[in-house]
């Protein structure tokens, strides 16, 4: 792979005119950015990897206004520049950053933004004369290219940028773009491509991803800017120590801890990890400090958009001193005014922490400031990890996902109602695609047949008949309904079916998921976009409230609201680990003269010196793991047995891991489990004895025969019927209704699980069925890295230990296991009771 050219010197009279407007705003220019626009005058494509808040979208924005400077006739009508952007915020602050800019050169461009909440009217006048420039989504190209002659848009079309390709690429929405990409290089092979990342391991991966081909890869450039951005981590601790932590209990009891740190800060970002928490923190600042009204403001993806405008839009004019969000804004909207950010809980990833610190400091040279406020005393050692993982740069890659074919199926089928498509320069176009460079013919015409007649499964009903074929071997969709359809509902982010929450009186709040709804009666009290709302009737997808002014109130959640550590945060976090052994063990020696003291003391830090009461009696009552050893406790309880596991792996190994320890050892004996888990271990609770000195005389953890286990061990088909409900979505097979009138969950559910048991029967090899169970592996139970996990214990130490009582690493798996079948209010008894019986033996 090529690199970028030394920076040249301003010599031509646009590049003249970037540097003196530069200068005039008292603005460096970076390196890096001399490096993207040397590179782009001279036809060349690539990748810039930057910190946020760094200048990075400048770098690949100046050198389209040099173009149009130098040469004014490539200012002429029709669409030259394609910015893709994962989120509809971006779209509108990009539109107002790019309009400002060539207003400031007097350059006659037009910028357009095309996204879902653009206006039918202004989509209409694009599509009649399109503007120079088009900052949009991956779902809203794909709409594009679902019009016939879609390919008169790109007659003229220069160069594609992507912005935040990390936050695309492996998810299906970064296939689309993949996509997208190949079939603009296919009507203009000439049309160069250059994508924008801020946090990504895998960089070298990245580009080759965003490139398609080998070829393009090859003669594509990596710029990375020299640029260390200066993040400062502070935790907030509580005052006391709990000795037996639980989650979610911490977080709030901490208000007192924030307060003072928000009132001194001009500005502050506090990020919760779901929007149920965002709901929370926003109603108990409110209530702690009332005066804070009209100063504070809520932000998460279920609330309307047209609050998020103004959300952003007075955050933007510092209008606003606390906004309460989630990651809706981690991205790179520029909130210059922010100060200070706050991040409740861990984030259980160091790129997503990277980037929310970013947030503060949003400018080049500024130092981002992040105040860690734990939901339980352990997240502390998180804090910790954290904290060096930015010092050294250990930001996750992200591994792309290779040939979805519910994505492939939904983008035949945008061709088809589009212009239609040919079979054989179809799939040349593919295959020029990361995702799909080894698709095979045959899989191919599978996909297309059944997108022709429904496969052998579905062929005796019409409606799945959905392709017709021409003279010239063209396919394409001639029923207007189905076509219909497909436009409406084209795009890959799903999840549970969202209900609209209005007033009586009339106004839109927002959409909430419908199993939330579903749980409560006319009459019950929620909260929902800061405000006390009872719920009076339900009217298909329509939940009609009105204010409530008194009485408590359920928060809302959302389903999937919880994340599971990454392998980085996992591998810091042992590192952490060690560092609390090692620094604990040095303590042991002060206060003891038989045992020798190091040289020199460990380093520690606030985390940890303030973790030395809890992980004194964690010694004490078991031991603590070092980084090479699995810890397993055998405790007894009037539940049974309980065997707790700690690889400090994370949720999604953890899951994985559990069901198979499990299933393994229920080969040994007859036996049942109980299975809990959170991000540090998992439980295994059984009414008898669980015999693990004999499974680990069995080799409990090998990895041979593992995916037959896996299999074996797993309700395997739940979990792919779960898989295959979103994926028959993307593919079209359940029709997710037109706009306002969506259908329900069950609907849905009913809709998808038959396919599924339909395919079972009579296509056991069907590829959407096969996808199902390769996305249970890969995402559900991250089966790479569960078969790194095995290898690791078994190359290292396994401690067993049968402590008397639960230990504080015990403690917050159990209550994660009770919470689920316990109201909060019966759960709060319980526990005070538990921590009452063990604090009495410390």
């Amino acid at each position: 792979m090529s690199t970028a050219k030394q920076p040249i010197k301003p010599s031509k009279s646009g590049l003249n005119q970037v540097h003196n407007w530069f200068t005039n705003n008292h603005w460096e220019i970076f390196t890096f950015q001399q490096e993207c626009w040397l590179a782009v005058q001279d036809c060349k494509e690539g990748i810039l990897h930057a910190p946020t808040g760094s200048g990075k979208t400048f770098a690949l924005w100046m050198p389209h206004i040099i173009r149009w400077l130098d040469a004014p006739k490539q200012s002429q009508k029709g669409l030259q520049l394609i910015w893709i952007t994962p989120l509809r915020a971006l779209a509108k602050d990009m539109e107002r950053q790019f309009r400002q800019s060539l207003a400031a050169f007097d350059l006659d461009i037009q910028v357009g933004r095309r996204t879902g909440d653009v206006s039918a009217s202004i989509r209409k006048k694009q599509e009649q004369s399109m503007p120079q420039v088009l900052i949009t989504t991956p779902e809203s190209l794909h709409v594009l290219m679902a019009q016939k002659n879609h390919e008169r848009y790109f007659k003229r079309l220069h160069s594609v940028v992507v912005d935040e390709w990390h936050e695309l690429m492996g998810s299906k929405r970064g296939t689309q773009t993949e996509l997208f990409l190949a079939r603009a290089r296919a009507l203009k092979p000439e049309v160069k491509t250059w994508g924008i990342s801020a946090t990504l391991g895998n960089m070298e991966e990245a580009s080759e991803v965003l490139m398609g081909t080998e070829e393009r890869h090859q003669n594509s450039v990596t710029i990375k800017a020299n640029i260390q951005k200066n993040i400062r981590v502070e935790s907030i601790l509580p005052k006391s120590v709990e000795f037996f932590p639980w989650h979610g209990h911490l977080g709030v009891h901490l208000i007192d801890e924030l307060i003072p740190i928000l009132q001194r800060s001009r500005s502050t970002l506090v990020f919760t990890n779901t929007r149920g928490q965002a709901e929370r923190w926003f109603q108990e600042l409110l209530e702690r400090v009332p005066e804070w009204a009209g100063q504070i403001a809520l932000h998460h993806g279920s609330l309307d958009r047209k609050v998020r405008n103004w959300v952003e839009e007075s955050l933007h004019d510092e209008r606003l001193k606390i906004v309460v969000c989630t990651s809706s804004l981690d991205l790179g909207v520029d909130f210059s005014p922010v100060e200070t950010v706050i991040q409740v809980g861990s984030p259980k990833g160091v790129a997503r922490f990277i980037q929310r610190a970013g947030r503060s400091g949003h400018q080049p040279g500024a130092t981002s400031t992040i105040h860690f406020l734990p939901t339980h005393a352990l997240e502390l050692l998180e804090a910790d990890a954290l904290r060096e993982a930015v010092r050294h740069d250990k930001v996750e890659p992200r591994p792309p996902i290779l040939s979805p074919t519910d994505v492939l199926l939904q983008y035949l089928m945008t061709r088809a109602v589009g212009s239609g498509f040919t079979a054989e320069p179809t799939l040349k176009e593919l295959r020029s695609t990361f995702a799909y460079r080894h698709l095979s013919e045959q899989d191919f015409h599978q996909i297309i047949q059944f997108l022709c007649t429904g496969g052998p499964s579905l062929q005796a009903y019409p409606e799945f008949a959905k392709l017709e074929i021409d003279e010239k071997g063209r396919y394409f969709v001639g029923n207007h309904t189905i076509a219909r359809r497909h436009r409406m509902n084209i795009g890959t982010i799903s999840s549970d079916a969202n209900m609209q929450i209005k007033y009586l009186s009339g106004g839109r709040i927002g959409t909430i998921e419908e199993w939330f709804i579903g749980q409560l009666k006319e009459g019950d009290r929620f909260w929902f976009s800061g405000r006390r709302l009872e719920l009076i009737r339900v009217e298909q997808m329509t939940a009609y409230v009105r204010r409530a002014s008194s009485g408590s109130a359920k928060v809302p959640s959302w389903l999937g609201g919880r994340m599971s550590l990454s392998s980085n945060m996992s591998e810091m976090l042992k590192e952490s680990m060690l560092k609390a052994v090692t620094y604990y063990d040095y303590e042991q020696s002060r206060q003891s003269p038989n045992l020798i003291r190091p040289e020199q003391s460990p380093k520690s830090s606030v985390e940890i010196d303030y973790l030395k009461p809890i992980l004194a009696v964690q010694q004490s009552w078991s031991m603590l793991p070092g980084p090479n050893q699995l810890l397993i406790e055998k405790s007894f309880s009037r539940e049974g047995c309980h065997l707790f596991f700690y690889p400090f792996e994370g949720r999604n190994v953890h899951e994985g891991l559990s069901t198979l320890v499990a299933h393994r050892i229920a080969k040994l004996v007859p036996i049942t489990f109980t299975i809990a888990m959170n991000d540090y271990g998992f439980e295994l609770l059984s009414d008898q004895d669980i015999p693990i000195q004999q499974a680990l005389e069995q080799d409990l953890f090998s990895t041979e025969h593992l995916l037959t286990d896996i299999y074996a061990s797993l309700n395997n088909s739940e979990l792919a019927k779960r898989r295959f409900r979103e994926i028959a979505q993307i593919a079209g097979l359940v029709f997710q209704g037109f706009p306002g009138q969506g259908r329900s969950t069950r609907h849905l559910q009913m809709s998808s699980s038959l396919f599924f048991e339909v395919f079972q029967s009579y296509e056991p090899n069907h590829l959407l069925l096969q996808q199902a169970l390769d996305e249970v592996l890969f995402f559900q139970f991250d089966e790479i890295r569960l078969r790194q996990v095995l290898n690791r214990i078994q190359t290292g130490d396994i401690a067993y230990r049968e402590p008397k009582r639960f230990t504080p690493y015990a403690f917050p798996i159990m209550v994660d296991r009770l919470r689920e079948k316990m109201s909060s209010e019966k759960l709060i008894d319980r526990i005070k009771k538990m921590q009452a019986q063990l604090i009495k033996h410390v």
